[in-house]
């Protein structure tokens, strides 16, 4: 005979996920709007820019916004990248310097 399943664990497990990754995805944006340098903004010029933005159709603006975003968070991952394992070499540019030689991230 089969073991009888446990909706409500197995419910209250998919409501903890959703939660977790609402959270995540919560924290994630602050880390973006922080990033860019848009936490200098107001509350209220944030989310004016932001509102434009969504209601934005133009195909053509969309695809300059990506590629900018693009753009960021390319040159973002080789600035920010941490070097804790790398020897030093002294040089300015070594924070960049913590990625594999084939420049890929894996994200690309």
């Amino acid at each position: 005979m089969r073991k009888p399943r446990d909706y409500d664990a197995e419910l209250k497990a998919m409501e903890d996920k959703a939660r977790e990754l609402k959270t995540r995805k919560v924290q994630q944006l602050g880390e973006l709007v922080i990033a860019t340098g848009a936490d200098a903004l107001t509350a209220e010029e944030l989310a004016g820019a932001l509102i434009v933005l969504a209601e934005t159709n133009d195909a053509g603006k969309r695809e300059a916004w990506a590629k900018r975003g693009a753009a960021f968070f390319q040159g973002r991952s080789r600035r920010s990248a941490p070097a804790p394992d790398r020897d030093g070499g002294g040089a300015q540019t070594q924070p960049g310097g913590a990625q594999p030689a084939s420049g890929g991230t894996g994200a690309a």
